[in-house]
C-alpha cells in the first residue's frame, strides 16, 4: 500500500495552490504516494486557469473520507465553499478562514490514522489568527496537536523546527521569536531538549548512526571570552558538555559568520543555531528549495522553505521545487521511520551477570559445543 499524504491548500490567495498542481499532477507522485489535497475543486481550478496549458483542467477525485481515498488518483476533499472569493495577491480574512479549515480537517485525519503524513503548503500567519489558532505558525499549531512530550507550557519545546537540504541541515532553539526575547529562551535545558531531538530525528528519520551537531555562539565572535555577552560561557557551553555526557556529539560553540563562511558547517550532519534568521539566512543563502521539517512529533511533517509569496501569485513564476522536495521527503522519513522501527523492535538481550551460564569460570572455551556438523 502506497502512503496517502495529506496536503493542506494554505492560503488561497498566495502561490500555495500553483506550487501544489505543478506538483502533484507529475505522474511520478502518483507512483510513490496517494495524494489527498485538502482544499476546494473550484477554486483549484481557477488558479488552474492562470497556469500553463497542462494544468487548465486538473483531473481528481472528490471524496468526503480519508479512507476511501483511491490510488493512482488525486483525491480532493473540499474543506470550504465553492463561491470562496479569491483575491489573488491580497490578505483576506476569508483566506485566513480557509486555510484554517484546510488545516484542521487534515490533522482531524491524521489524529485518526486515516493518512501517514502531513504536507503543509504557506499561510498567511497574520490572517490565520482567531481563537482557534493563537500561534506564530504551523510548527507551533501541530506542536501543540501532535507533541510527543510533556516539559512545560512553551508549546515548542517538544519539536524542533528544521531545514534540509543535500547542502545542509539546520534546527533551531527559537523559531519564530522576536529578536528582542530571544536571550532569554536561550537556556541550558531548552539548549538540551533540542539536542536530544535532533539527534534522535538524525538517528530515527534520516539514518545518521552517529550524528555530529555543530552548535552556534548567540552573540558575535562567540562572546569573545565574556566581552560581548556571558551566554557562552554560562549556558551554551554547559549544555554542550552534558549533551556530550548524555551520548550525543555536540560542538562548539562556534560564531556564526565565520563557521559559515570558511565551510566548517562541512564537517557536521546537522547544525543548532540559536534563533530564526541566524540559521535561515545562510541555509536560503545556499539553497531556496530546501524542505521545513517538524521533527519531534508523533507524525511526519513537511513543507516548503518559503512563504505566501503574494508577489508572484497568479503569475504562473512561482517554482514548486521547494514544495515537491516536501513531499518526496516526507514519504522517505515514512520510509524510513518505519525501517528503523523495524530494526530496532527486537534487540539482542543484554546477558544477566547473575545467570552462571555467562560466567566465564562455567564457560568452556577449549571444548566448544557440538554444532551437529560433522565433515565428510
Amino acid at each position: 500500500m502506497k502512503p496517502i499524504i495529506a496536503i493542506t491548500a494554505g492560503d488561497i490567495n498566495g502561490v500555495s495552490y500553483e506550487i501544489i498542481l505543478k506538483t502533484i499532477f507529475q505522474p511520478v507522485v502518483l507512483e510513490v504516494c496517494t495524494p489527498i489535497l485538502y482544499g476546494n475543486v473550484a477554486v483549484a481550478k481557477q488558479h488552474a486557469q492562470l497556469l500553463d496549458e497542462e494544468y487548465t483542467s486538473p483531473q481528481g477525485v472528490i471524496i468526503t473520507d480519508a479512507r476511501k481515498a483511491q490510488e493512482g488518483k488525486v483525491n480532493v476533499i473540499n474543506c470550504y465553499a465553492d463561491d470562496t472569493p479569491l483575491a489573488i495577491g491580497q490578505s483576506t480574512p476569508e483566506a485566513g478562514k480557509a486555510s484554517l479549515a484546510s488545516l484542521k480537517r487534515a490533522c482531524a485525519d491524521l489524529q485518526q490514522g486515516f493518512v501517514h503524513a502531513l504536507v503543509t503548503a504557506p499561510i498567511n500567519k497574520a490572517n490565520i489568527q482567531c481563537d482557534e489558532f493563537k500561534f506564530s505558525g504551523h510548527t507551533e499549531y501541530l506542536t501543540h496537536l501532535f507533541r510527543t512530550g510533556s516539559h512545560d507550557n512553551d508549546e515548542s519545546c517538544d519539536s524542533l523546527m528544521m531545514m534540509v537540504s543535500d547542502v545542509l541541515k539546520v534546527a533551531l532553539v527559537c523559531n519564530h521569536v522576536p529578536v528582542r526575547e530571544v536571550p532569554e529562551k536561550i537556556t541550558k535545558e531548552r539548549i538540551l531538549r533540542k539536542l536530544a531531538v535532533l539527534n534522535k530525528a538524525l538517528q530515527e528519520d534520516f539514518a545518521i548512526c552517529k550524528p555530529r551537531i555543530g552548535v552556534l555562539a548567540l552573540n558575535p565572535h562567540a562572546g569573545d571570552g565574556g566581552l560581548l555577552g556571558s551566554e557562552e560561557i554560562n549556558v551554551i557551553k554547559p549544555a554542550i558538555e552534558q549533551a556530550n555526557k548524555n551520548g550525543i556529539l555536540a560542538f562548539g560553540p562556534y560564531s556564526a559568520d565565520g563557521f559559515f563562511g570558511s565551510g566548517h558547517f562541512t564537517h557536521f550532519d546537522a547544525i543548532l543555531a540559536m534563533y530564526h534568521d541566524q540559521g535561515l539566512i545562510p541555509f536560503k543563502s545556499m539553497d531556496m528549495n530546501g524542505v521545513n521539517f517538524t521533527a519531534g512529533l508523533s507524525i511526519v511533517r513537511t513543507s516548503p522553505d518559503h512563504g505566501v509569496a503574494y508577489d508572484r501569485a497568479g503569475k504562473n513564476q512561482a517554482s514548486p521545487q521547494s514544495f515537491s522536495n516536501a513531499l518526496f521527503m516526507a514519504v522517505d522519513v515514512l520510509k524510513q521511520r518505519a525501517l528503523n522501527k523495524e530494526l530496532t523492535a527486537n534487540p539482542l538481550p543484554v546477558p544477566d551477570p547473575d545467570e552462571n551460564d555467562f560466567r566465564p569460570e562455567f564457560r568452556s572455551f577449549s571444548e566448544p559445543k557440538s554444532t551437529g556438523y560433522k565433515p565428510s
